[in-house]
């Protein structure tokens, strides 16, 4: 297989052999390291390692739910689970897998929760938490995601991830080699979704939940599968005792049995009728059994007949319920606790309740809420705690809140039942429009240079038409970047699910925009599956926006960003495709800007591959695309800067063809264009004088090269580009090499050690301390 112009081979001494002729290739260079050092360990996955697979000092993560502590019961369960990870026949290379199923509502993930804390001393290395949202359809999480938030929280810097599944999954098990940790995994849809999350750790345990049941985890894995009963009458009043208090219940045990029995052991429709009674100090047990006797008949009465709840309870569980037939279905002893929470709601509280649930948001935020139905946020705050109180919402982090997606399907049968579509409709636009702005605004501030499209960018302060199509950006600072980069991540995925929303209402020109604002979230994270997703949908969208208004710009601008996405994923002809495609609209539009984006990106995909001679051509299409550009049109404030940009990519393509006087030549017109920009852009300044350097380096000018280099060192740390400041240290400790001065080149080592390790690379970290240790 060829990769780049190095052949890997497979067999052990060729594989040998191409990976240390890819270290080579990346030790010249880091800016290359970051797509070589994911091919060579590919290829040394199947090799005992160099260094360790967890750096020193790498995080240990804690990432487990906290406990209830009204949790009650499933003490079998917990000692069954010991039992089973104290076996001493473990295979090697297999963690202990533990699998809880059951209906929703059950509590699997309360006690998948509790059995972890109860355990984690055993797992001292760490414990990782994720809710695979199996239930919720479109929403379900992707293995790729989970994995890109375990790395992260395992070390990996965003920078240094994998883009594809396979290679994080690979990495994944890499760093978990060795370790004992504790990894529990939520709300399962399918063995697919759990395969490349387990580790291929014998010191491991994994707990899965789901309400399906995942026969091949007990088969191929030799999972402990364990069906969750319902809480018996007795521990059922224990759990109500502990929501309400002891005096509630003390002299009246008989009508707390009697509400028990309508909950049938469901610890969800326990914990919502509790926290009723909690709530209203007046409302007896007869009063709540009452009640819900009406709703169950009120219910019953809109079933139908015996035989056809009968029918309904086959089909329900030939659809993967795991329950007995003699049970009554959760859903509907949800349903009818439920209804009697609603009845309980005031009418301001109702109506989110119903608006809110309209869409399966991953999490719902005080500023979606009050969007959904228009109030100000002091005034969401106060109807979502009301729902939280009452167990109609649960909040998972601070002001951010979620429905389980049982009590959401009640809540949008209610919504289907009392509100106009149109108003359905409305809610979700408003909220999707709120997320656009947040997004909008917070893309800015990550890259506030580059030029925009979308009129979401126009009430914004700063220039609208200034900055690159591509690459990096201070933004107004270092740390207001970061904050911003920080912000999006935590609603990457509303965001998604907006695209999703927008497209499925017909809101095209939100569709479009939300892509153009998540673009700094991608370019500078990945997730790049749903990267590609959404920008499908955006593109179709963009195109009937076209199709309406006559303006195929957004279509442009979509097409270019869908293809950084698959260059992300190394996809390399369905971005050149749509990299074509993007050409051709811009032209369409007489649109110049787009148009020298397209072929600009097309040269960067180029020299992505590789291919030195083939992207120099596209970098000088784009600088005459640019010259067309008149006083007035738009993207005409931004040519300085393209210009800049373009001459940087002109002088990396040289050095690639070991043009190494013509590169310095362009490397030096690029610096000279970035320092009379207005306002100057050190950033780009640094990125040029690391690629000086490494010209230099190239051609065996090391005094010159360390000239380059250490301005980049000062440069990229003035703006606090900690990963770039690291590269940076790194060629210069190889300059010193060059040199024979090996005390310089060990605390150039040191200096990129410290900066990778404040950045969280702990991936470059321990590569850079075995060359420590090579020179110590």
């Amino acid at each position: 297989m060829e990769i780049g112009r190095i052949a890997l081979p497979v067999s052990e001494g060729e594989r040998r052999a191409a990976v240390a002729q890819l270290w080579e290739v990346a030790a010249r260079s880091p800016e290359f390291a970051r797509e070589v050092l994911a091919w060579a360990r590919e290829a040394q996955w199947l090799a005992p390692r160099a260094v360790p697979a967890v750096a020193h000092g790498a995080s240990r993560p804690q990432m487990l739910l906290p406990t209830s502590r009204t949790f009650t019961d499933r003490e079998p369960v917990l000692d069954e689970i010991t039992r089973f990870v104290d076996e001493e026949c473990r295979t090697e290379g297999a963690p202990a897998v533990v699998f809880l199923s059951g209906p929703g509502g059950i509590g699997k993930s309360a006690t998948a929760t509790h059995c972890a804390h109860q355990l984690k001393v055993r797992y001292p290395d760490g414990q990782l938490y994720a809710n695979l949202a199996g239930a919720s359809g479109a929403n379900a999480a992707r293995p790729t995601d989970v994995l890109v938030r375990f790395l992260e929280r395992l070390g990996v810097a965003p920078e240094r991830m994998p883009a594809d599944e396979e290679r994080q999954s690979g990495l994944y098990r890499d760093c978990l080699a060795d370790r004992r940790m504790l990894v529990v995994l939520d709300n399962a849809s399918s063995e697919s979704q759990v395969e490349p999350l387990l580790p291929a750790s014998s010191g491991c345990l994994v707990i899965v939940t789901s309400r399906l049941r995942l026969g091949r985890l007990a088969a191929e894995r030799g999972a402990l599968a364990r069906t969750l009963p319902p809480l018996s009458p007795a521990d059922s009043v224990r759990l109500l005792t502990r929501i309400v208090g002891d005096a509630r219940v003390a002299g009246r045990e008989a009508g707390a049995l009697a509400v028990a029995e309508h909950c049938a052991g469901l610890p969800l429709a326990l914990c919502a009728t509790g926290s009723q009674l909690a709530e209203r100090e007046h409302l007896t047990w007869e009063l709540m059994a009452r009640q819900l006797t009406e709703s169950e008949s009120a219910f019953e009465s809109e079933s139908g007949s015996a035989a056809d709840r009968h029918d309904v309870d086959r089909r329900q569980r030939e659809a993967g319920w795991v329950r007995e037939p003699e049970e009554r279905a959760p859903r509907d002893v949800v349903r009818r606790v439920y209804d009697v929470s609603y009845q309980g709601l005031r009418p301001p509280t109702a109506r989110l309740y119903r608006l809110a649930s309209v869409w399966a948001w991953p999490s719902l935020t005080v500023g979606m809420a009050a969007r959904a139905v228009g109030v100000g946020e002091d005034e969401a705050r106060v109807l979502l705690e009301e729902l939280a109180r009452v167990h109609l919402l649960e909040e998972i982090d601070e002001e951010r809140y979620r429905f389980h997606d049982l009590v959401r399907e009640h809540a949008r049968q209610l919504a289907t039942a009392e509100d106009r579509h149109r108003d359905q409709a409305d809610a979700v636009r408003r909220i999707v429009g709120r997320l656009l702005r947040q997004a909008a605004e917070a893309d800015f501030r990550v890259m506030p240079q580059r030029w925009r499209l979308g009129p979401a960018y126009r009430e914004l302060n700063g220039p609208r038409d200034s900055g690159p199509t591509v690459g990096g950006s201070t933004g107004s600072g270092p740390e207001d970047g970061r904050a911003a980069l920080a912000e999006l991540r935590r609603e990457r995925e509303n965001l998604a699910a907006a695209v999703r929303a927008a497209d499925h209402y017909g809101f095209d020109a939100l569709v479009w925009q939300l892509c153009e604002a998540m673009w700094g979230l991608h370019l500078r994270l990945g997730f790049h599956e749903q990267w590609i997703e959404t920008h499908l949908l955006g593109v179709e969208a963009a195109r009937r926006h076209a199709a309406e208004f006559g303006d195929p710009r957004a279509e442009g601008r979509m097409l270019v960003q869908l293809a950084f996405a698959y260059m992300g994923a190394r996809r390399a002809d369905a971005a050149r495709e749509a990299l074509e495609q993007a050409g051709a609209a811009e032209e369409r539009a007489r649109h110049h800007r787009g148009q020298a984006s397209a072929v600009e990106a097309l040269g960067l995909l180029r020299l992505k591959m590789w291919d030195w001679d083939g992207a120099e051509p596209c970098f000088e299409e784009a600088r005459r695309v640019l010259g067309r550009i008149g006083p007035g049109e738009e993207g005409a404030g931004d040519v300085p800067r393209a210009l800049a940009l373009l001459e940087h990519h002109i002088g990396r393509a040289q050095r690639g063809q070991g043009r190494y006087a013509d590169a310095v030549r362009r490397l030096h017109g690029a610096l000279a264009r970035f320092r009379a920009l207005d306002g100057g852009d050190l950033y780009n300044e640094g990125r040029v004088y690391m690629s000086l350097g490494e010209t230099h380096l190239d051609d065996g000018e090391y005094e010159l090269a360390q000239v380059c280099l250490d301005q980049a060192i000062a440069t990229m740390g003035s703006v606090g580009a900690e990963l770039q400041h690291a590269d940076a240290a790194e060629l210069r400790a190889r300059c010193a090499e060059g040199l024979g001065d090996s005390g310089g080149a060990t605390a150039a080592l040191r200096t990129a050690a410290e900066l990778y390790e404040k950045a969280g690379d702990h991936v470059s970290l321990a590569r850079v301390r075995d060359r420590l240790g090579e020179s110590e």
